[in-house]
């Protein structure tokens, strides 16, 4: 018997177990779609740097694709028509959402055709701003732009077309979200897809206005107490923007974006205007632009009459060229 020899322990050596490792095929992620982008996703976190899920990016990376199910149809509609779209993405951050929807339009769903359309990411920092432009220079995203504008400036902005097709803000807090619908409406946007977050402006003037309520209207008990003031303002906030969409000639859905247990702030407002519209629709369009009228008068919210009766079509007059 040689004296060098080692006894087995019937375990495998470190040099058995880094060879089996190698030898082992990468991991198939059996959720990711033919043609995406591995660099895009491990620039958004979904992917690990070696290229992995894990159970949160898992449950991240199936978030996205719900979402995008909404708006597929859309990009799908609007090119149906043989024009190219225009989307619109408000409160764009590190424009998350813009660069999956164009990986998973152009790369993966129409991959070598020639699908036309652009992504105009709108973001107040300009430090995000210049790193999506960086990102889509090295991915080869051509058809996005990234605008260092608020949503107002955007509204008047010339560096956007004077019609988009569609208009999305996720996440968009407060009063963000009003003004993506403005800008929308002025726009004359076909769709709007919108998922509020924090709204409180209504809240406020719910409060400021509660003990006069109290006295003149039983209803105000919904809102009597702080936390029900919170509540409530945010309830009936969506309630109002779902009403302006149809007061402008919308169509509106509104469902779960996903599940509550991943978040609270799970709202989805579909809107969707008619190319032409019927009598029925514009009996709706008018019976809306009522409701709207008497739902802030009943709740005591008149000041904000403004801020949910955008005038479209005066905006719209001053883009358009003579």
């Amino acid at each position: 018997m040689q004296k060098n020899s080692t006894p087995s322990t019937g375990k495998p050596t470190r040099k058995a177990l880094a060879a089996a490792q190698a030898a082992r095929p990468a991991q198939v992620i059996e959720e990711l779609r033919p043609g995406q982008s591995i660099e895009l996703l491990k620039e958004l976190h979904i992917l690990t740097r070696e290229g992995k899920l894990n159970q949160d990016t898992r449950r991240k990376l199936k978030q996205v694709y719900h979402l995008y199910q909404f708006i597929e149809p859309l990009l799908n509609e609007v090119c149906a028509a043989g024009q190219g779209f225009t989307l619109a993405d408000h409160g764009a951050g590190k424009s998350y959402l813009g660069f999956i929807l164009y990986d998973l339009f152009f790369n993966v769903a129409h991959p070598g055709d020639k699908a036309r359309g652009h992504i105009y990411g709108i973001e107040t920092r300009a430090e995000l701003v210049e790193k999506s432009r960086a990102l889509a220079a090295r991915l080869g995203f051509a058809n996005m732009s990234f605008l260092n504008l608020s949503v107002q400036q955007a509204t008047l902005s010339a560096e956007l077309p004077p019609t988009v097709d569609i208009v999305t803000a996720l996440h968009a807090c407060d009063t963000a979200t009003d003004d993506a619908i403005a800008f929308g409406l002025a726009r004359q946007a076909r769709h709007m897809v919108l998922v509020p977050c924090c709204q409180a402006e209504v809240a406020g003037v719910l409060k400021k206005s509660r003990v006069l309520n109290l006295n003149k209207n039983p209803l105000a008990e919904l809102w009597r107490h702080p936390l029900h003031t919170r509540e409530f303002g945010s309830q009936i906030t969506n309630v109002l923007r779902c009403l302006q969409l149809e007061a402008n000639g919308y169509h509106v859905t509104v469902t779960e974006l996903v599940g509550w247990e991943h978040s609270m702030k799970n709202e989805l407002i579909l809107a969707s205007r008619p190319a032409t519209p019927d009598a029925a629709s514009t009996a709706k369009t008018r019976a809306a632009q009522t409701r709207l009228q008497q739902v802030l008068a009943e709740l005591g919210l008149g000041e904000l009459t403004d801020r949910f009766a955008v005038a479209a079509s005066e905006i719209h007059q001053e883009l358009t060229p003579v």
